[in-house]
């Protein structure tokens, strides 16, 4: 556990005291003082500490955590979390594989469920397929680094793709495979993302708390014809993602 020595407060300053505190944790984060995994100090003893109250400290460190800086274990203390994960694919069109590779991180899969399935009439209807067409339905697990971080369902048409059925997306592209089988290359993508919270599932392969905040962001791809080619639904971790975009006037 860290030492309450390390944290200050100037209460002569203007600057509100949980703000000072919480940019004193920062700075420490980012200067290496405080390391992932690196416990805090119990808030009664930086209350004591600092001569603050609970509710200073407590706004501090709830802040931290709701950025990402930190992270509570319900029953064992507040910890310096793993960075964020700045996925940019708002921007650019490329694999999970390449975003993780970008990021320093070892990428790697598990395919939960890769069969041919019914049609499923508001997934069809974004992939322009009469209701009773049948889907490849294809559920992945991925990491970086060993560590959940997004599970995704995606769907093609399974009359115009079959021998996707038969590849190996544990070490395949989908795109790649997309590609190299058919010539077909996903060449735009239209994403819309919201909060949601965590289902059971979703909680249990994501390894956080059923009801955690996550990123559920839907895909439409589309091929050099301009035809829909695979809709995806995808779950990252709140805790572990945040997305970026450069804007210019």
């Amino acid at each position: 556990m860290t030492g309450v020595a390390l944290f200050s407060v100037d209460k002569a300053t203007p600057v509100p005291l949980y703000y000072q505190l919480k940019m004193r944790v920062q700075g420490m984060i980012d200067s290496g003082a405080l390391r992932v995994g690196d416990m805090l100090p119990p808030e009664n003893d930086l209350c004591e500490h600092l001569g603050v109250s609970r509710p200073t400290v407590r706004q501090a460190m709830s802040e931290l955590v709701a950025e990402g800086w930190l992270t509570r274990r319900k029953g064992k203390g507040t910890f310096v979390s793993q960075p964020k994960i700045d996925v940019r694919f708002l921007q650019k069109l490329e694999s999970f594989n390449d975003q993780m590779t970008q990021k320093g991180l070892i990428p790697s899969t598990r395919v939960l469920s890769l069969r041919k399935a019914p049609g499923v009439q508001r997934i069809n209807d974004r992939l322009l397929l009469t209701p009773d067409e049948p889907l490849i339905c294809l559920m992945r697990l991925r990491f970086g680094d060993g560590e959940p971080v997004v599970c995704v369902d995606t769907y093609l048409p399974f009359a115009r793709f079959p021998a996707i059925l038969d590849q190996d997306f544990e070490r395949a592209s989908l795109y790649e495979r997309l590609e190299a089988l058919y010539g077909t290359r996903v060449c735009r993508a239209h994403r819309e993302i919201e909060a949601a919270n965590a289902n059971r599932r979703e909680a249990e392969l994501l390894c956080v708390e059923a009801g955690q905040a996550v990123c559920l962001v839907k895909t439409l791809g589309y091929g050099q014809d301009d035809a829909p080619v695979e809709y995806s639904v995808a779950r990252y971790r709140g805790d572990r993602n945040k997305f970026s975009i450069d804007l210019y006037r």
